[in-house]
């Protein structure tokens, strides 16, 4: 892993300076504001609306921990597909650019590089989530108030269970993140161009999410069923109707010892192939 360190540094310094790398740090947290607002508003002429006409309103839509999920679902669905498009992009585009070739013939070793540009991606993911969790928590606590699951006077869920249901399922759909990333580090590798890397990335991981509906219980061994995605199947996505008082959400718990487990083998599989094919291929 020759040069680990100096390439790391200097994709970081990159990183740092690129307005595509502050696109994908601020989107999701712009995008999730933006989303609750806008329900905030329609929740506000919806009141409006019943107050004229003489009914009441509903009370679920005003708990904030239901917007709090639904806000983290959205932004963890912008993020996935961001990144995985990033790391998909940034070897490849090194490569067509001619970058690393000037990088190997200094002092990085091939796989030294393909480890330092995977880290950059997940120092960036980190920071993403980072800004999408403050962004998510103060918007909701804001526009909602924080409370127990309340229906004609008795509480259904009191505000720790809700509390320790959302850290479940905001953990179990971090775990499949960084195999996804990993995935796309791994078609930035074997992909011919940029262009080629960035829409095989994005197509199969679209392709994924359409297809585990079909695959059954088979779907349960892909990386991909777990995280929050436009056909969501994740924990988290039960975790939004628990914490608005449903009392239908079934709850395998094969499927969140899988979670736990299916993603890791995966990523590494991912990060190998990707170190064994960079050293074959033409830079």
């Amino acid at each position: 892993m020759k040069g680990f360190v100096a390439a790391l540094k200097a994709e970081c310094f990159v990183a740092l300076r690129s307005n595509s790398a502050r696109v994908l740090m601020l989107l999701p947290a712009l995008i999730v504001v933006s989303r609750a607002v806008l329900v905030k508003l329609g929740e506000s002429g919806q009141a409006a609306r019943d107050a004229l006409m003489g009914q009441e309103g509903g009370q679920s839509s005003a708990n904030a921990w239901g917007q709090l999920v639904d806000g983290f679902s959205t932004g963890l669905t912008l993020l996935s597909l961001a990144l995985v498009a990033y790391a998909a992009w940034t070897f490849a585009n090194d490569r067509d650019t001619g970058a690393l070739r000037h990088v190997v013939i200094r002092r990085v070793s091939r796989p030294g590089l393909v480890l330092a540009k995977l880290s950059t991606v997940f120092l960036l993911t980190l920071a993403s989530l980072l800004l999408l969790s403050f962004a998510t928590g103060i918007i909701s606590a804001l526009l909602w108030d924080f409370g127990p699951v309340v229906e004609d006077g008795y509480e259904l869920i009191s505000s720790e269970e809700i509390r320790s249901e959302v850290a479940l399922g905001l953990r179990l759909a971090l775990i499949p993140l960084p195999a996804a990333l990993a995935f796309g580090m791994m078609i930035s590798v074997l992909a011919q161009s940029a262009t080629q890397a960035v829409t095989s990335a994005l197509g199969v991981t679209l392709a994924l999410d359409v297809f585990k509906g079909v695959l059954g219980d088979k779907a349960y061994y892909l990386y991909a069923s777990f995280q929050p995605s436009l056909i969501d199947r994740s924990y988290l996505q039960d975790v939004s109707r628990l914490v608005r008082g449903y009392s239908d959400v079934l709850i395998d718990p094969r499927m969140l010892q899988l979670n736990e487990w299916v993603p890791w083998p995966q990523m590494l599989l991912f990060i190998i192939v990707a170190l064994l094919f960079v050293r074959r291929k033409a830079l």
